[in-house]
């Protein structure tokens, strides 16, 4: 019964579809829109009831909803009231700029500037939508329009680097959103691209960050384990950076992080291989070795640190020897720790000893018995002794740069295997050896005294004189070749250094004595009368040479140290500075002097005035040539003052290093005549002890409850294995690993 509607009104509303269309068309050309169905064909009526930003909707019973959805809109009858479309009324001319239109489905656009704005505030709400947006645009996170082009990072690494009080709401948002576009694990593993942090990837940012939770969660959803950062940040000398070992249970152990080391060890997703090996063949025992600076609080850390990892890969796989693992160089974590000199963890490394049953094959030491403050241990001497190739022993008595180098051999049991070996058979075949040396240099010595005058080469005569004359150059040449390859052989595995020569220095030595005699023989062969000079030379180097023998002597071989310390060091020091004083006296000194005629040297001549200051310096200096100075007042003033400064002030400081030099070296004595025991004779050590005994007194320990069974009479078994000790046979039998009273 409604009254139908006007002409004027249907026309009207017959001009406002049609705008609309075209004003929809038009606003929507730069957005991707829905495929059009069949009422948006027909005159877009439909469309144009079903309009958000229309304030009054039409009133459509359910038979003329279905005439529309027809598409025939022609036959129904239509009951309108008044529409009010302001945004519609005002966009009627030409000239109107209509507001953006949201595009279909009701999503907003999302850019990657969005994204990492959201991750970097931590705003969740900023990501609403986001998945709407990823599905009808068939986009994923990982896609190259939502990560940094420059380096590869994600919105998930910009949130991890953005954690507030440990948390980032839009982690878990970002993560969910991964998952269902089934883009997780790639999304969760993304790594950095550029060279600075290449391969670091969330679990490495979230352990950085220690956040265990996040690292929970990211092992959870499949985040790789093993992921390694191998970028210039993570490599070792690099100048700005740190050095992990890659991995992401490296960096957790290195960073003092055994909640996470043992969660990546133990958790039932994905576990961490600790045997995993980085760029440089390290594990992670190798970086722990790395990262110790000898300091009491970091070895303690590093030391519990390093015991847990051993521990739990025993439970877990005790087929893997994971401390025998070499890295590139061929180093063990204990051969790592001798040639860093990392005394303090290496202390600790020697003297491990666990007493649970099940991890007692892990130690390196061994409680044999306890009688009060006496405790006597056995040492694992695996890697230990020169028997081996690159031994610790090797590393630390070549490796002239090794910080702590004296002291680590006063390491038990390093000190007390120096000591057994040097009693047993060291210290003879040293001595044979330094006899050996004093008989062929009397035969060098004999045939270069007895040498012809004239012109080499030199017929050799039918008299028995000359015979052995000839013998004994023979001698010395083939001696001198033998030196040359010892020489060689030693520099190949330790190459000669400066800071060698404050402890050694014999083997340069002794190469270049064996070089000029060698020389010395060719120049004789070619008739060169030079062969002379070379073996004056030669020889002096061997009689010098003679002071290598000395350290078989703890008080000598100390004597001798101190001598190249003060040569190497104080002295040369001092002729530094010194070398300044004559020269800069001598040349105002030399334009003071009158010019005169003179056969002999002169003051005239710069050399000789410089000559002459030294011997003001050492108190032999002659006042003589002060009669030729033109001003004698300007002359004294300069001469006293170089006298005060050398003989007075500069000797006395050079007697005065020279006396803390001995003082400092008398207090090393012990250590340094180990190191130069281990040098001199490393290739005697013919014997190989698989375990050494070592008894200490600790008046500070008392407790004998250690957890292990001990023996309760020790000195039966103790007396027998001396007897078998002293008829030759090696202790260490597989029987003594594990004592039973």
């Amino acid at each position: 019964g409604a009254a139908a509607p006007s002409p004027a009104a249907s026309s009207g509303a017959a001009a406002g579809l049609s705008t609309m269309e075209k004003g929809g068309e038009a606003n929507g050309a730069d957005q991707e829109q829905p495929e059009n169905g069949p009422d948006q064909e027909k005159g877009g009526l439909l469309s144009l009831l079903q309009r958000e930003n229309s304030e009054t909707a039409p009133v459509l019973n359910r038979p003329i909803a279905a005439h529309l959805q027809q598409g025939d809109a022609s036959s129904v009858d239509v009951l309108f009231v008044p529409v009010t479309l302001p945004v519609m009324n005002d966009c009627l001319s030409s000239s109107c700029v209509r507001p953006p239109r949201r595009p279909a489905g009701g999503s907003t656009p999302f850019t990657r500037e969005k994204l990492f704005t959201a991750a970097s505030q931590g705003d969740g709400a900023q990501l609403h939508g986001l998945l709407d947006f990823l599905q009808l645009h068939r986009k994923r996170l990982t896609s190259p329009e939502f990560k940094d082009e420059s380096n590869g990072k994600t919105a998930l690494l910009k949130a991890f680097l953005n954690l507030k009080d440990g948390r980032n709401d839009t982690i878990e948002v970002l993560m969910d959103i991964a998952e269902k576009t089934l883009d997780s694990e790639s999304f969760i593993n993304a790594a950095y691209t550029d060279p600075s942090y290449r391969g670091q990837t969330a679990l490495h940012v979230a352990i950085e960050r220690r956040a265990l939770h996040y690292v929970k969660l990211l092992v959870q959803k499949g985040a790789d384990v093993q992921a390694k950062a191998s970028g210039t940040f993570f490599q070792r000398n690099a100048k700005l950076g740190f050095y992990f070992g890659e991995l992401p249970l490296s960096l957790a152990a290195c960073t003092n992080q055994p909640e996470v080391v043992s969660f990546l060890l133990e958790n039932p997703h994905r576990r961490a291989d600790p045997a995993d090996r980085d760029s440089q063949g390290n594990t992670v025992l190798h970086m722990l070795v790395e990262i110790a600076d000898d300091s009491a609080e970091n070895t303690e850390t590093v030391a519990e640190m390093y015991d847990e990892i051993l521990v739990q890969q025993h439970k877990l796989n005790s087929k893997v020897q994971l401390e025998s693992m070499q890295n590139n160089e061929g180093l063990t974590p204990l051969k790592l720790a001798a040639k860093l000199g990392k005394i303090g963890l290496f202390r600790h490394m020697l003297n491990r000893e666990f007493v649970a049953e099940e991890t007692r094959q892990l130690s390196r030491k061994l409680t044999e018995w306890v009688y009060g403050p006496v405790h006597s241990s056995l040492y694992d001497m695996s890697d230990m002794d020169t028997d081996e190739n690159n031994s610790v022993l090797d590393i630390i008595v070549f490796g002239s740069e090794i910080p702590n180098r004296p002291e680590m051999l006063q390491v038990e049991p390093l000190r007390s295997l120096l000591q057994d070996k040097w009693q047993r058979f060291a210290s003879k075949l040293f001595l044979l050896n330094f006899l050996s040396y004093l008989l062929y240099l009397a035969v060098f010595t004999a045939a270069a005294f007895n040498r012809k005058d004239g012109q080499p080469p030199f017929p050799v005569e039918n008299v028995p004189a000359d015979h052995l004359r000839c013998l004994g150059e023979v001698i010395s040449v083939l001696g001198a070749a033998r030196f040359l390859y010892k020489t060689i052989s030693i520099f190949r595995r330790n190459p000669p250094n400066i800071s060698s020569l404050f402890t050694d220095g014999f083997t340069e030595i002794l190469f270049l004595q064996a070089a000029l005699l060698l020389l010395c023989a060719v120049l004789y062969c070619c008739g060169r009368t030079e062969y002379v000079g070379l073996l004056v030379l030669s020889l002096a180097l061997a009689w010098m040479n003679v002071l290598y023998y000395t350290r078989g002597s703890r008080q000598l071989g100390i004597y001798n140290v101190m001598m190249q310390r003060m040569i190497l060091g104080d002295l040369l020091h001092f002729l530094c500075v010194y070398i300044v004083l004559p020269t800069s006296g001598s040349a105002p000194r030399r334009s003071n002097v009158e010019t005169f005629k003179c056969e002999k040297p002169s003051y005239n001549d710069i050399g000789f005035t410089t000559l002459e200051l030294f011997k003001f310096t050492i108190g032999m200096g002659d006042l003589e040539f002060t009669d030729h100075v033109q001003n004698q007042t300007v002359f004294y003033v300069l001469l006293i003052c170089y006298i005060v400064l050398t003989y007075i002030l500069m000797l006395n400081m050079l007697i005065a290093l020279m006396g803390n030099t001995v003082e400092r070296i008398t207090e090393q004595s012990q250590t340094i005549w180990n190191l130069q025991v281990e040098d001199s004779c490393p290739s005697y050590f013919l014997w190989r002890f698989v375990f050494v005994r070592v008894t200490e007194t600790n008046w500070k320990k008392w407790r004998s409850d250690l957890g292990v069974k001990l023996k309760e009479e020790p000195a039966g078994q103790l007396a027998a294995r001396t007897e078998e000790e002293t008829s030759g046979k090696t202790s260490g039998a597989p029987s003594l690993l594990f004592p039973v009273a």
